[in-house]
C-alpha cells in the first residue's frame, strides 16, 4: 500500500473518529484481530482484548446517549476531549511504519476529527431545537451507518472513501450555515422593535 493510501486512510480514520471515537477505534482493532487488513505496528494495539473490550463497552454507552435529546450535545460536548486526540492517533498511527508517530500526521489527525465532531455537534444542536425525538434518532442510526460504512469502505476504496467524506462534509456544513441564518433571522425579526415589524408588515 502507497504512502498516500495511508494518508488517506490516515485521514478517514480520524474523521470517523470526531463522529464515533469509541466505534472507530473498535472498528478497527476487529478488522486488524479478524484479519481483514493488516494494521501499521502502531495500530496494532487496537487489536487487544483490553482494547476491544473498553472500546466496545463506550461504543455501547455511546449508541444509547446519543439518542437521547438533550443528553447527546452534553455528551458530545464531553466526547471532545477524547475525539480529537484519538483523530490524531489514528491518524498519524496509520501512517507510522515504525511504531513512532509524527507531529505533522498528529496534527492533520487532530484537524479532521475536530472538523467532523464540530459538524455532528453543530447539526445535533439543531435538531435538539425541535420537540420530536425521531429526527434525533434518525441522525444518530445515520452517524452510526456512516462510520461502520466509512470504516469498510476506506479499507476497500480509499479514495472513493476521502471523496464521499469531503463530499458530505462541504453539503453538512453549507446546511447548518442555512439552517442557522435562517433561525437567526427568525429571532431578529421577533425581537425586533413593535414599529419595525409595522413598517415590514404590509399596509
Amino acid at each position: 500500500m502507497t504512502e498516500a493510501h495511508l494518508f488517506v486512510i490516515g485521514l478517514l480514520l480520524a474523521w470517523m473518529a470526531g463522529i464515533r471515537a469509541y466505534l472507530t477505534v473498535f472498528g478497527v482493532g476487529l478488522a486488524g484481530l479478524l484479519g481483514w487488513v493488516e494494521l501499521p505496528p502502531a495500530l496494532q494495539a487496537t487489536q487487544s482484548w483490553w482494547v476491544l473490550g473498553t472500546s466496545g463497552a463506550l461504543a455501547l454507552a455511546e449508541f444509547f446517549a446519543d439518542k437521547i435529546p438533550g443528553v447527546d450535545s452534553v455528551w458530545d460536548l464531553l466526547q471532545t476531549l477524547a475525539r480529537v486526540p484519538a483523530g490524531a492517533f489514528l491518524a498519524a498511527a496509520a501512517l507510522s511504519p515504525d511504531g513512532q508517530l509524527g507531529a505533522g500526521a498528529l496534527a492533520v489527525g487532530a484537524g479532521a476529527a475536530l472538523t467532523s465532531h464540530a459538524l455532528k455537534s453543530g447539526a445535533r444542536a439543531l435538531l435538539n431545537t425541535s420537540p420530536e425525538p425521531a429526527s434525533n434518532w434518525a441522525a444518530s442510526v445515520a452517524e452510526d451507518t456512516l462510520v461502520v460504512g466509512g470504516l469498510a469502505l476506506a479499507m476497500a476504496h480509499p479514495w472513493i472513501a476521502l471523496v464521499v467524506v469531503v463530499g458530505s462534509s462541504l453539503l453538512g456544513a453549507l446546511l447548518i450555515w442555512w439552517i442557522w441564518r435562517t433561525l437567526a433571522r427568525g429571532v431578529r425579526r421577533l425581537f425586533a422593535p413593535a414599529g419595525d415589524r409595522a413598517d415590514a408588515s404590509p399596509t
